[in-house]
């Protein structure tokens, strides 16, 4: 038996409803599913369904009860190892979705380049921003990460 792929990755939402928006006006999420969950302090959670159906954030309000990891190390005792740092989207045009992120709040990390990675070279044009609700998301065009090498 092995790993299908990445079923979702999980918010906590300062303001949902803008998160929501953010998601689904923005980079072009379905909000599917929707529920509350009384037992986690859960008032409103909705999966979003990116569109190729692939990919799904599962969205929490502020005040639920879940637990989570992501606050930045301070020190050397404090790197919390397997954290998420970031999450990625594929896009078409990394310079237009980076426009339309900022223009709906979201915050610049870094602006849309190109990076030359490893030997052989594999050149990516990617941007990174925060989010409105603080999520680290970089946006990459089409990239083959599965290079075979001949050393």
């Amino acid at each position: 038996m092995s790993v299908k792929g990445l079923a979702h990755v999980a918010i906590q939402a300062q303001d949902y409803q803008a998160t929501i928006a953010f998601y689904t006006e923005v980079l072009g999420f379905k909000r599917g599913h929707h529920w509350s969950l009384p037992s986690f302090q859960i008032r409103e959670a909705s999966m979003l369904i990116s569109p190729d159906q692939r990919t799904c954030l599962e969205i929490f309000d502020n005040d639920a009860v879940i637990p989570a990891q992501g606050k930045k190390a301070s020190s050397e005792d404090e790197i919390a190892h397997g954290a998420l740092l970031h999450f990625a989207f594929y896009v078409d045009d990394v310079n237009e979705i980076y426009q339309k992120a900022l223009a709906h709040g979201a915050r610049t990390f870094v602006k849309p380049d190109q990076l030359t990675l490893g030997e052989p070279p594999l050149v990516v044009k990617n941007a990174v921003i925060y989010s409105p609700n603080g999520e680290v998301i970089e946006f990459i065009e089409d990239v083959d990460f599965d290079m075979s090498y001949s050393n």
